[in-house]
């Protein structure tokens, strides 16, 4: 009996890449997640670290870190507007309590 192997996305693909590249994951760990062969996994990884010196790797789905990254700056950006919005409170209570 001869079982045909599951064909991926790209987008799958350059996301399991993405996860042993950039964030450091075991191809090992993902293989057993995935349920996708080491072999197949490594293979995936070459050619993806191949695009990626040539330059031809376009950014796809987010990893957990680029999330977080994501997460930190919106958080900070929100800190900032608050405060932003507690001075002008403050400004506009100084002002209408100066008015005749």
């Amino acid at each position: 009996m001869y079982i045909l192997g599951k064909h991926q996305t790209q987008e799958f693909k350059e996301y399991i890449c993405r996860l042993v590249v950039e964030e450091g994951r075991k191809v090992t760990q993902l293989s057993y997640e995935t349920n996708v062969p080491i072999g197949t996994i490594r293979r995936w990884v070459g050619d993806y670290r191949n695009k990626l010196a040539a330059g031809k790797v376009e950014e796809g789905i987010a990893t957990p870190s680029d999330l977080e990254k994501k997460l930190r700056t919106v958080e900070k950006e929100l800190e900032d507007l608050r405060e932003e919005n507690e001075i002008l409170k403050k400004a506009m209570h100084v002002f209408a309590k100066n008015r005749p």
